[in-house]
């Protein structure tokens, strides 16, 4: 409610702004505001009475004003006029208070109060005797012709009102008023406008007063005193009509008048009758101008009324006017009777005869109108129940007439105006039919009118074309008839009474419904009518006959339910029919009657019609039935001698004597005879044809005899076949082909189609026989014929029969005895394949063909000549029970299959199609496998015809070994192939793959792949993809099966590689089925690869790679090849077994599989390969035999074992890196050269070890419980790599704590001790960074492992265990006090002396470390004897402090920076520490601070640096040697005269006399200082030089 008053709110709001628009001086706007604003009016419920007032005053100020337009006075007049729906009387008073007596009123402001009394009958009636009085003072005032027009449409309007109140006063809500007082004024205006206004008065008044005459006349005539002056009246409206704008309007008030007159049951004059009449029809049938089509219908209206009231008079006018031979009146005649027949006017029944009688007069007309309207009347006439049983015959009749006349019309057309003579004979028939169609034959009287009567258009041929709605009337009554026997005593009684019409014989009836009836297996209802007549027609045709057709036709009707039934097999069904029936009727006289009706009703249809040859079929089983054999032989004879008589006469007389054999071979035959040697003139074919007789030829007689073996009983025909039929051919083929006694080869194509139907015709009576004995002489000579036929046939065209003809003679004839050999069967089928799939495409042939029709024919000679050709296919292929011979004439499709022209493999697969499906019986050791494999692929060929085709024949493959299959769900996908997307091509092939792999026999998924890997090779990308997905489907399902088969199968995979490698898409393929089969049998598939020789050539990597990205399998394969790598290592001896396996795990590895679980152990074995061929070389029985071309000066390379194995293991490397197993070697890439170098091995298992990610602690914990059997191994090199391999892990705290490293301790302490220089450098680091790992370990077991690594000191020969025995030392006593090391202190300082001039770097550096290390270690026992090592080891540390490794130089000023306080030299720091600052001091200068400082505290020491220097002048350092001299130079200077007087001057003068010849520069100078300071010094003390 609440939304209904704010829809008002907001639409009074919308109304007030446009009242306001109003008030403005806009006429322009005012048009829309005008309309708006009645269309909102007249959709408003409830308006405010403010609103409607103010609406009324403004619409009525701008209706009246002459300055507006007159479209806006008119809209404002509407406005009006709907305002009144909201207050009338205000509207009332506001028109009426501007409609004053003696006042001429404004134009509007009459058709205003005009609509008010329209749209407002109850409101305004009783204003109106005050408008009339008003607007009848004003009537002489009028004088402009608007004005007049105005008041004529008001005079409508009101007579329109007063009417409806006269008539309808009770529905009114006051009073009854006096309605004379109204007509009396209504009367005073129409006199003085009929009297006044009429003469002279132009067009647009007479219209107005046209359409005021009507209502006006209507309601005066209800007034008798007014009555004779309303219908004088009427003639003036008649004579109006003349034009026919205004005829409707004319015709429209006269229904008005009729009408009225009806309603107050007033009698026309009959001169006025008559009038109405004639100007009636004239509006219906008027020629020159056609009526228009409102005007007509009110017309055909006014006759209805008149039909009411005069039905006498119209039917007297309708005949009168009827036997005129105007067509337009005759066709306006019978469509109004039509039309009152159609109203069902009760009094018109009355008048039957009359229109009966009207009818007949227009029968003769020839017109296609008068016809038309003639059959549409007599339809209606049928249908109202309008025909009446005496009169009633020749209307039905007329119809069954027409429709034969307009036939024959077709079929003989007129040559002036065909065209528009054919659409009309067109019309003609069709209405013909639509009277039939609906004609009820139960309608009152219709029955006797019809029966039986009605049989006579059953039997002439004219009245085919009506046989469907014929049949259907003749069952209707019937069927109706015996619904009355059976519910009443008394009937009808349908019988059949000649009276003055010829009824057709029941042998008429018989042969017409029979022949027919043929036409219901093509879906045609007068097909199915007939044989529902024949059902309930029996009594009819023969008494006899009743029981038969009540049992048999039930049966016959059930294959026309649902569907059309097989041609041939309607045909047969009511030929027996008609066999059971004559043999029921035992009746010869019955018999040839029917045989003559039969003949009679040969020119009833065309010689290529259904039911023709049916009719030739029907009589040939009516003479075969026959027991009259002189009948039946003078009937042959007269059909032979006369064989046109028939229409065609060869389809005919074959057709006649083949069916006539089946009872009467012999006397066939014996006619045939006579005739061929009594008809001498019939030898010569030309002569009937040149003459123009129309009698037999050789060729005719030839077709003759193959169809009567075709139909002669079996058991007779063997005994005859080769003497008197087949000779007999073969004897007029052979007439045929002579030109003056000499055979020649006569291209004839109807002799060659003739003598291949006779043969083709023989061969099916004989395989129809069934008698395995017989033995048919004549076989080889007539394949012979057949092929030769073929042969001669084009390879270009195909526009003959002939091949198809041939092919299936070949197949009966293929089946007789005697068997021919293979070889000869294989000759016949390739020979045929050679002359059918070559081809060109069906386009191309089709082109051939000048018309339409011509393209249709090649097309059907195509597809049937295919069709014969898969029959003899399957024919030979499954006669014969030997599965190789099958499989081989099979064969002789390949080729064509996988041609690469598309049309040749389409034909080729729908022939294979063919062949493999429908109810196929193979032998049972048939072997599908191949077939499978070169059809699969094919269901993604280019063509969707080739794709189902392979579909199907795939499908039949399975159901050929008697596999059940989801034959729906397969068909269903083999419709799917019609998609032209490649995508769901393959997806619906995979899903087939799916279904039907597990089917295939495991034994022969061998051959299967081999087809398909041939497949993969040679077929196109699609083709191809299936090829791979139907190999992957059938190995997916049968992989487990096929362990037997493996090697074959592998080695044909392998074989097809090189080849498939070009092809990307097939590689792939390739290489997922050999991951299929290793998902099944990975042991069996590693070793076959494994066999491959080395290096793997890259087909075999590929294979290595495909096995290892098969995530499924990946897994399986790796433990494969440890196992494999294991066992062919268990003697720690790595032979060829071993070195192919770690190739194959190089080429799985880089693939990027996860390495999981299987980390450690393979990282195991590899390094123990690694470790195993270590300076080995490749047997040469390993090397592959494949021949490698060699470019010039290239030189071949031999594989190495260990860089194989090397490189492997650096693959795993990087892969456990990626997955965090391990870490980046600190050594790169030079990790792997030094790990399969053997001098440098032991040095990349430490790299290799120090690389392995400790935080993976378990993964090194299972790496170690592998390895550590190596450390015991009898190869020296395992036990090298794994003791290297520990030595590293020892120092790693967490490994101590988790792992069994005390063992290693103990074996590693034990191979320190080994006579292997390497192994005991390896062992003694071990010891030393079991420092770092296991510190408690070292004080625990201190004493084995010192002496273990001091014993590596005396190893003088091997600097490496040396520099390691010192590094350990170094580490060791690091964790050991002064007590621990007591007992071996002495010898571990005097052993680390003898390594202060190593030459090696390494050993330098670390005995200088150790020698500071030991500093801490002295204690009192030893200080004084560490003393007197430092003054015996100074010299080192200060000349090596420029040593050339800097490292050393920084150790060796360390190491003095230690040991000066054991000489109680503090005060040498400050010397020491100038060694510390950025810019290091010269040598000489640092020197002689040295000495200076040192010569002032203690002279001895200078003194022994003097005494050791002389062993540094030969140094091989240069740098030594010059810091050597430079001390010298040093000490001299510093040395007291006591000590210089010492010196051996000549000795040192000598040396530096030496050095001064030193080649370098640095040296010589040194020594020249040197030697100027000796010199100098000796000179101070006086001593000679």
């Amino acid at each position: 409610m609440t939304l209904n008053m704010e829809e008002s709110v907001d639409m009074f709001g919308d109304i007030n702004l446009t009242l306001g628009m109003l008030n403005k001086e806009d006429d322009i706007n005012k048009e829309d505001i005008y309309g708006h604003l009645t269309s909102v009016i007249q959709n408003a419920d409830i308006l405010d009475d403010a609103i409607v007032q103010r609406l009324i005053y403004y619409a009525s100020k701008d209706m009246r004003d002459d300055n507006i337009p007159r479209e806006i006075r008119m809209l404002a007049g509407e406005l009006l006029v709907s305002l009144a729906a909201h207050d009338f009387n205000s509207v009332m008073y506001e028109v009426q208070s501007n409609f004053r007596i003696l006042e001429l009123p404004d134009e509007f402001i009459v058709l205003a109060l005009a609509e008010l009394a329209t749209s407002y009958v109850s409101q305004s009636i009783p204003f109106m005797m005050m408008t009339l009085l008003t607007m009848q003072t004003m009537l002489r005032l009028a004088e402009d012709e608007r004005m007049k027009d105005t008041f004529c449409i008001a005079l409508e309007k009101f007579s329109k009102a007063i009417y409806k109140y006269v008539n309808h006063w009770r529905d009114f809500p006051y009073p009854r008023l006096d309605a004379n007082r109204l007509s009396d004024k209504v009367f005073m205006l129409f006199q003085y406008i009929m009297e006044k206004w009429v003469p002279g008065a132009p067009r647009t008044r007479t219209l107005a007063i046209v359409k005021a005459h009507g209502p006006t006349v209507s309601l005066l005539l209800l007034r008798e005193d007014f009555c004779e002056y309303a219908l004088g009246q009427v003639p003036w409206l008649l004579n109006q009509y003349k034009d026919k704008e205004i005829d409707f309007h004319i015709t429209q008030s006269l229904k008005q008048i009729l009408t009225a007159a009806v309603l107050y049951d007033i009698g026309l004059p009959r001169g006025l009758r008559k009038s109405i009449f004639i100007n009636l029809l004239h509006q219906i049938c008027s020629v020159p101008e056609p009526p228009v089509k409102e005007n007509e219908i009110e017309a055909s209206n006014c006759f209805l009324i008149l039909a009411h009231s005069n039905p006498a008079d119209l039917m007297e006018f309708f005949d009168d006017q009827v036997r005129s031979n105007n067509e337009a009146i005759r066709v306006g005649i019978l469509t109004l009777l039509r039309s009152v027949i159609s109203a069902e006017e009760p009094k018109l029944r009355d008048y039957i005869t009359s229109i009966e009688r009207t009818v007949k007069v227009v029968m003769g007309d020839l017109s296609i109108k008068v016809r038309n309207s003639t059959l549409l009347l007599i339809q209606t006439m049928c249908e109202k129940s309008y025909i009446e049983a005496r009169e009633g015959w020749p209307l039905i009749d007329y119809v069954f007439s027409q429709f034969a006349i307009s036939n024959n019309n077709l079929e003989k057309p007129v040559k002036t105006n065909f065209s528009e003579n054919e659409k009309g004979e067109k019309s003609v028939q069709e209405t013909s039919l639509e009277v039939l169609k609906t004609l009820d034959p139960l309608v009152i009287g219709m029955p006797q009118v019809l029966w039986p009567r009605i049989l006579t258009f059953v039997v002439p041929a004219e009245y085919t074309g009506t046989l469907e709605h014929l049949f259907n009337i003749i069952r209707i009554l019937i069927m109706a008839e015996e619904r009355k026997k059976h519910n009443a005593k008394d009937s009808t009684a349908l019988v059949i009474s000649t009276g003055a019409v010829k009824l057709p014989s029941p042998q008429q009836l018989l042969a017409r419904l029979l022949v027919i009836s043929i036409l219901a297996s093509l879906g045609k209802l007068c097909g199915a009518g007939a044989i529902g007549l024949l059902k309930i027609l029996p009594e009819i045709i023969h008494p006899k006959l009743v029981d038969l057709w009540k049992t048999r036709l039930p049966d016959l009707l059930q294959p026309l339910e649902g569907k059309n039934s097989s041609i041939v097999l309607w045909e047969t069904m009511l030929l027996q029919l008609l066999k059971e029936s004559l043999w029921k009727i035992s009746d010869t006289a019955w018999t040839i009657q029917l045989s003559r009706d039969f003949s009679h009703q040969m020119g009833s249809y065309s010689n290529t019609s259904t039911e023709k040859k049916f009719l030739w079929k029907a009589l040939g089983t009516t003479l075969a039935s026959c027991q009259d054999k002189d009948f039946v032989s003078l009937r042959i004879k007269e059909f032979l001698i006369a064989p046109n008589q028939l229409g065609d006469q060869r389809q005919g007389i074959t057709s006649i004597l083949g069916y006539c054999a089946e009872n009467h071979l012999d006397i066939v035959l014996k006619v045939l005879k006579t005739f061929q040697d009594q008809e001498k003139f019939f030898m010569n074919r030309c002569k009937g044809i040149f003459s123009g007789k129309k009698s037999l030829t050789k060729t005719d007689v030839m077709v003759i005899y193959g169809a009567v073996a075709l139909h002669a009983p079996k058991m007779q025909l063997l005994t005859r076949l080769n003497q008197d039929i087949v000779s007999q051919v073969l004897f007029l083929y052979g007439q045929c082909t002579q030109v003056l006694g000499m055979s020649v080869v006569n291209k004839d194509m109807d002799l060659q189609m003739s003598f291949t139907r006779s043969i083709t015709e023989i061969g099916i009576a004989v395989q129809d026989a069934e008698d395995h004995q017989f033995q048919f002489v004549y076989k080889e000579m007539l394949i012979g014929y057949m092929l030769d036929f073929i042969r001669n046939e084009p390879l270009d065209s195909l526009a003959s029969p002939i091949r198809w003809k041939a092919l299936i003679a070949i197949r009966y004839l293929s089946k007789m005895k005697p068997q021919l050999p293979l070889n000869d069967h294989l000759n016949i089928l390739e020979e045929n394949i050679r002359r059918l799939l070559p081809l060109p495409p069906l386009e191309n042939l089709s082109n051939d063909g000048q018309t339409d029709k011509d393209k249709e024919h090649i097309k059907f000679l195509y597809e049937r000549s295919m069709d014969a050709l898969a029959k003899l296919l399957k024919s030979m292929m499954w006669d014969n029970m030997d599965a190789e011979d099958c499989l081989e004439m099979f064969n002789l499709l390949r080729m064509w299959l996988v041609s690469q022209k598309e049309w040749e493999r389409e034909r080729a697969f729908q022939i294979t199609a063919k062949v493999l499906t429908n109810d196929v019986e193979a032998p049972e050791n048939f072997k599908i496998g191949s077939l499978l494999g070169l059809l699969a692929p094919h269901s993604c060929d280019t063509l969707p015809t080739i794709r189902q085709a392979a579909a199907c024949s795939i499908i039949g493959l399975f159901c050929i070994k008697g596999i059940t299959l989801e034959m729906e769900r397969l068909q269903s996908l083999q419709e799917g192939l019609e998609s032209d997307d490649v995508e769901v091509q393959i997806k619906i092939s995979s899903k087939i793959a799916k279904i039907l792999s597990k089917f295939i026999p495991s034994e022969e998924i061998q051959v299967f792949l081999e087809e398909t890997l041939d497949g993969l090779e040679t077929l196109n990308p699609t083709c191809t993809k299936a090829c791979g997905i139907w190999m992957i489907s059938v190995l997916k399902e049968q992989g487990a099966a096929l362990e037997d088969q493996l090697l074959e199968i592998l080695s044909t995979i392998y074989h097809h590689m090189p080849v498939l490698r070009q092809k990307e898409e097939s590689f792939q393929f390739i290489l997922e089925a050999i991951s299929q089969i290793a998902s099944f049998h990975m042991d069996a598939v590693v070793v076959n690869l494994l066999r491959k020789a080395l290096p793997f050539d890259r087909d075999t990597k590929t294979l290595w790679k495909a096995l290892a990205e098969n995530s499924a399998s990946s897994g399986k394969l790796t433990r494969s090849l440890i196992d494999k790598l294991e066992t062919g290592l268990e003697d720690d001896i790595a032979g060829i077994d071993a070195i192919s396996v770690a190739c194959a795990m190089y080429e799985v590895i880089s693939t990027g599989t996860p390495l999981s679980g299987m980390y450690p152990e393979l990282f195991t074995v590899l390094l123990k390969l690694v470790s195993c061929t270590l300076g080995q070389k490749m047997p040469t029985v390993s090397l592959s035999h494949r021949r490698h071309v060699m470019q010039q000066g290239e030189r071949q390379q031999i594989p190495d074992p260990c860089r194989l194995s090397t490189a492997t293991l650096k693959c795993l490397q990087a892969q456990a890196m990626k997955e965090g197993l391990a870490k980046e070697s600190d050594e790169g890439e030079n990790l792997w050269t030094l790990l399969s170098n053997p001098a440098t091995h032991h040095i990349g298992v430490c790299v290799l070890a120090r690389s392995m990610a400790v935080w993976q602690h378990g993964i090194i914990l299972d790496i170690m419980e592998y390895l550590f059997s190596s450390l015991t191994s009898s190869s020296e090199n395992y036990r090298i790599t794994g003791t290297a391999f520990f030595s590293e892990l020892m120092k790693e705290p967490i490994l101590w704590k988790h792992g069994n490293l005390r063992d290693v301790l103990t074996l590693m302490d034990q191979s320190a001790w080994d006579s292997n220089a390497i192994l005991r450098q390896m062992a003694i680091r071990g010891l030393g960074n079991t420092a770092s790992g296991a510190p408690h370990k070292v004080k625990k077991h201190k004493q084995i492992m010192l002496e273990s690594i001091i014993r590596g000191l005396y190893h003088l020969a091997r600097t490496e265990v040396v520099c390691e025995s010192l590094k350990a030392l170094k580490k060791i006593l690091e964790l050991l006090t002064e007590r621990d090391v007591s007992f071996y202190f002495k010898e571990i300082v005097l052993q680390t002396r003898t390594f202060f001039e190593d030459e090696q770097d390494d050993v330098r550096l670390t005995a200088i470390f150790l020698f500071e290390n030991l500093a801490s270690l002295t204690g009192r026992r030893w200080k004084i004897f560490f003393a007197e090592e430092i003054k015996k080891s100074m010299i080192s540390f200060l000349l090596h402090l420029w040593d050339p490794n800097p490292k050393i130089g920084a150790a060796c000023r360390d190491v003095l920076m230690v040991c000066i306080p054991f000489l109680g030299l503090q005060e040498l720091y400050g010397v020491l520490d100038h060694l510390l600052d950025q810019d290091l001091p010269r040598v000489r200068d640092f020197y002689r601070q040295f000495c200076v400082k040192l010569a002032k505290k203690n002279q001895e020491i200078l003194w022994i640096l003097h005494t050791h220097s002389f062993t540094f002048f030969t140094s091989s350092w240069e740098m030594i040697r010059s810091a050597a001299v430079k001390l010298t130079d040093a000490i001299v200077l510093n040395l007291t005269s006591q000590y210089v007087e010492l010196l051996d001057k000549e000795q040192l003068t000598t040396r530096l006399q030496e050095l001064r010849q030193d080649p370098c520069i640095s040296v010589q100078r040194a020594a020249e200082a040197a030697l100027q300071t000796l010199l100098r010094r000796c000179k101070e003390i006086s001593i000679p030089s």
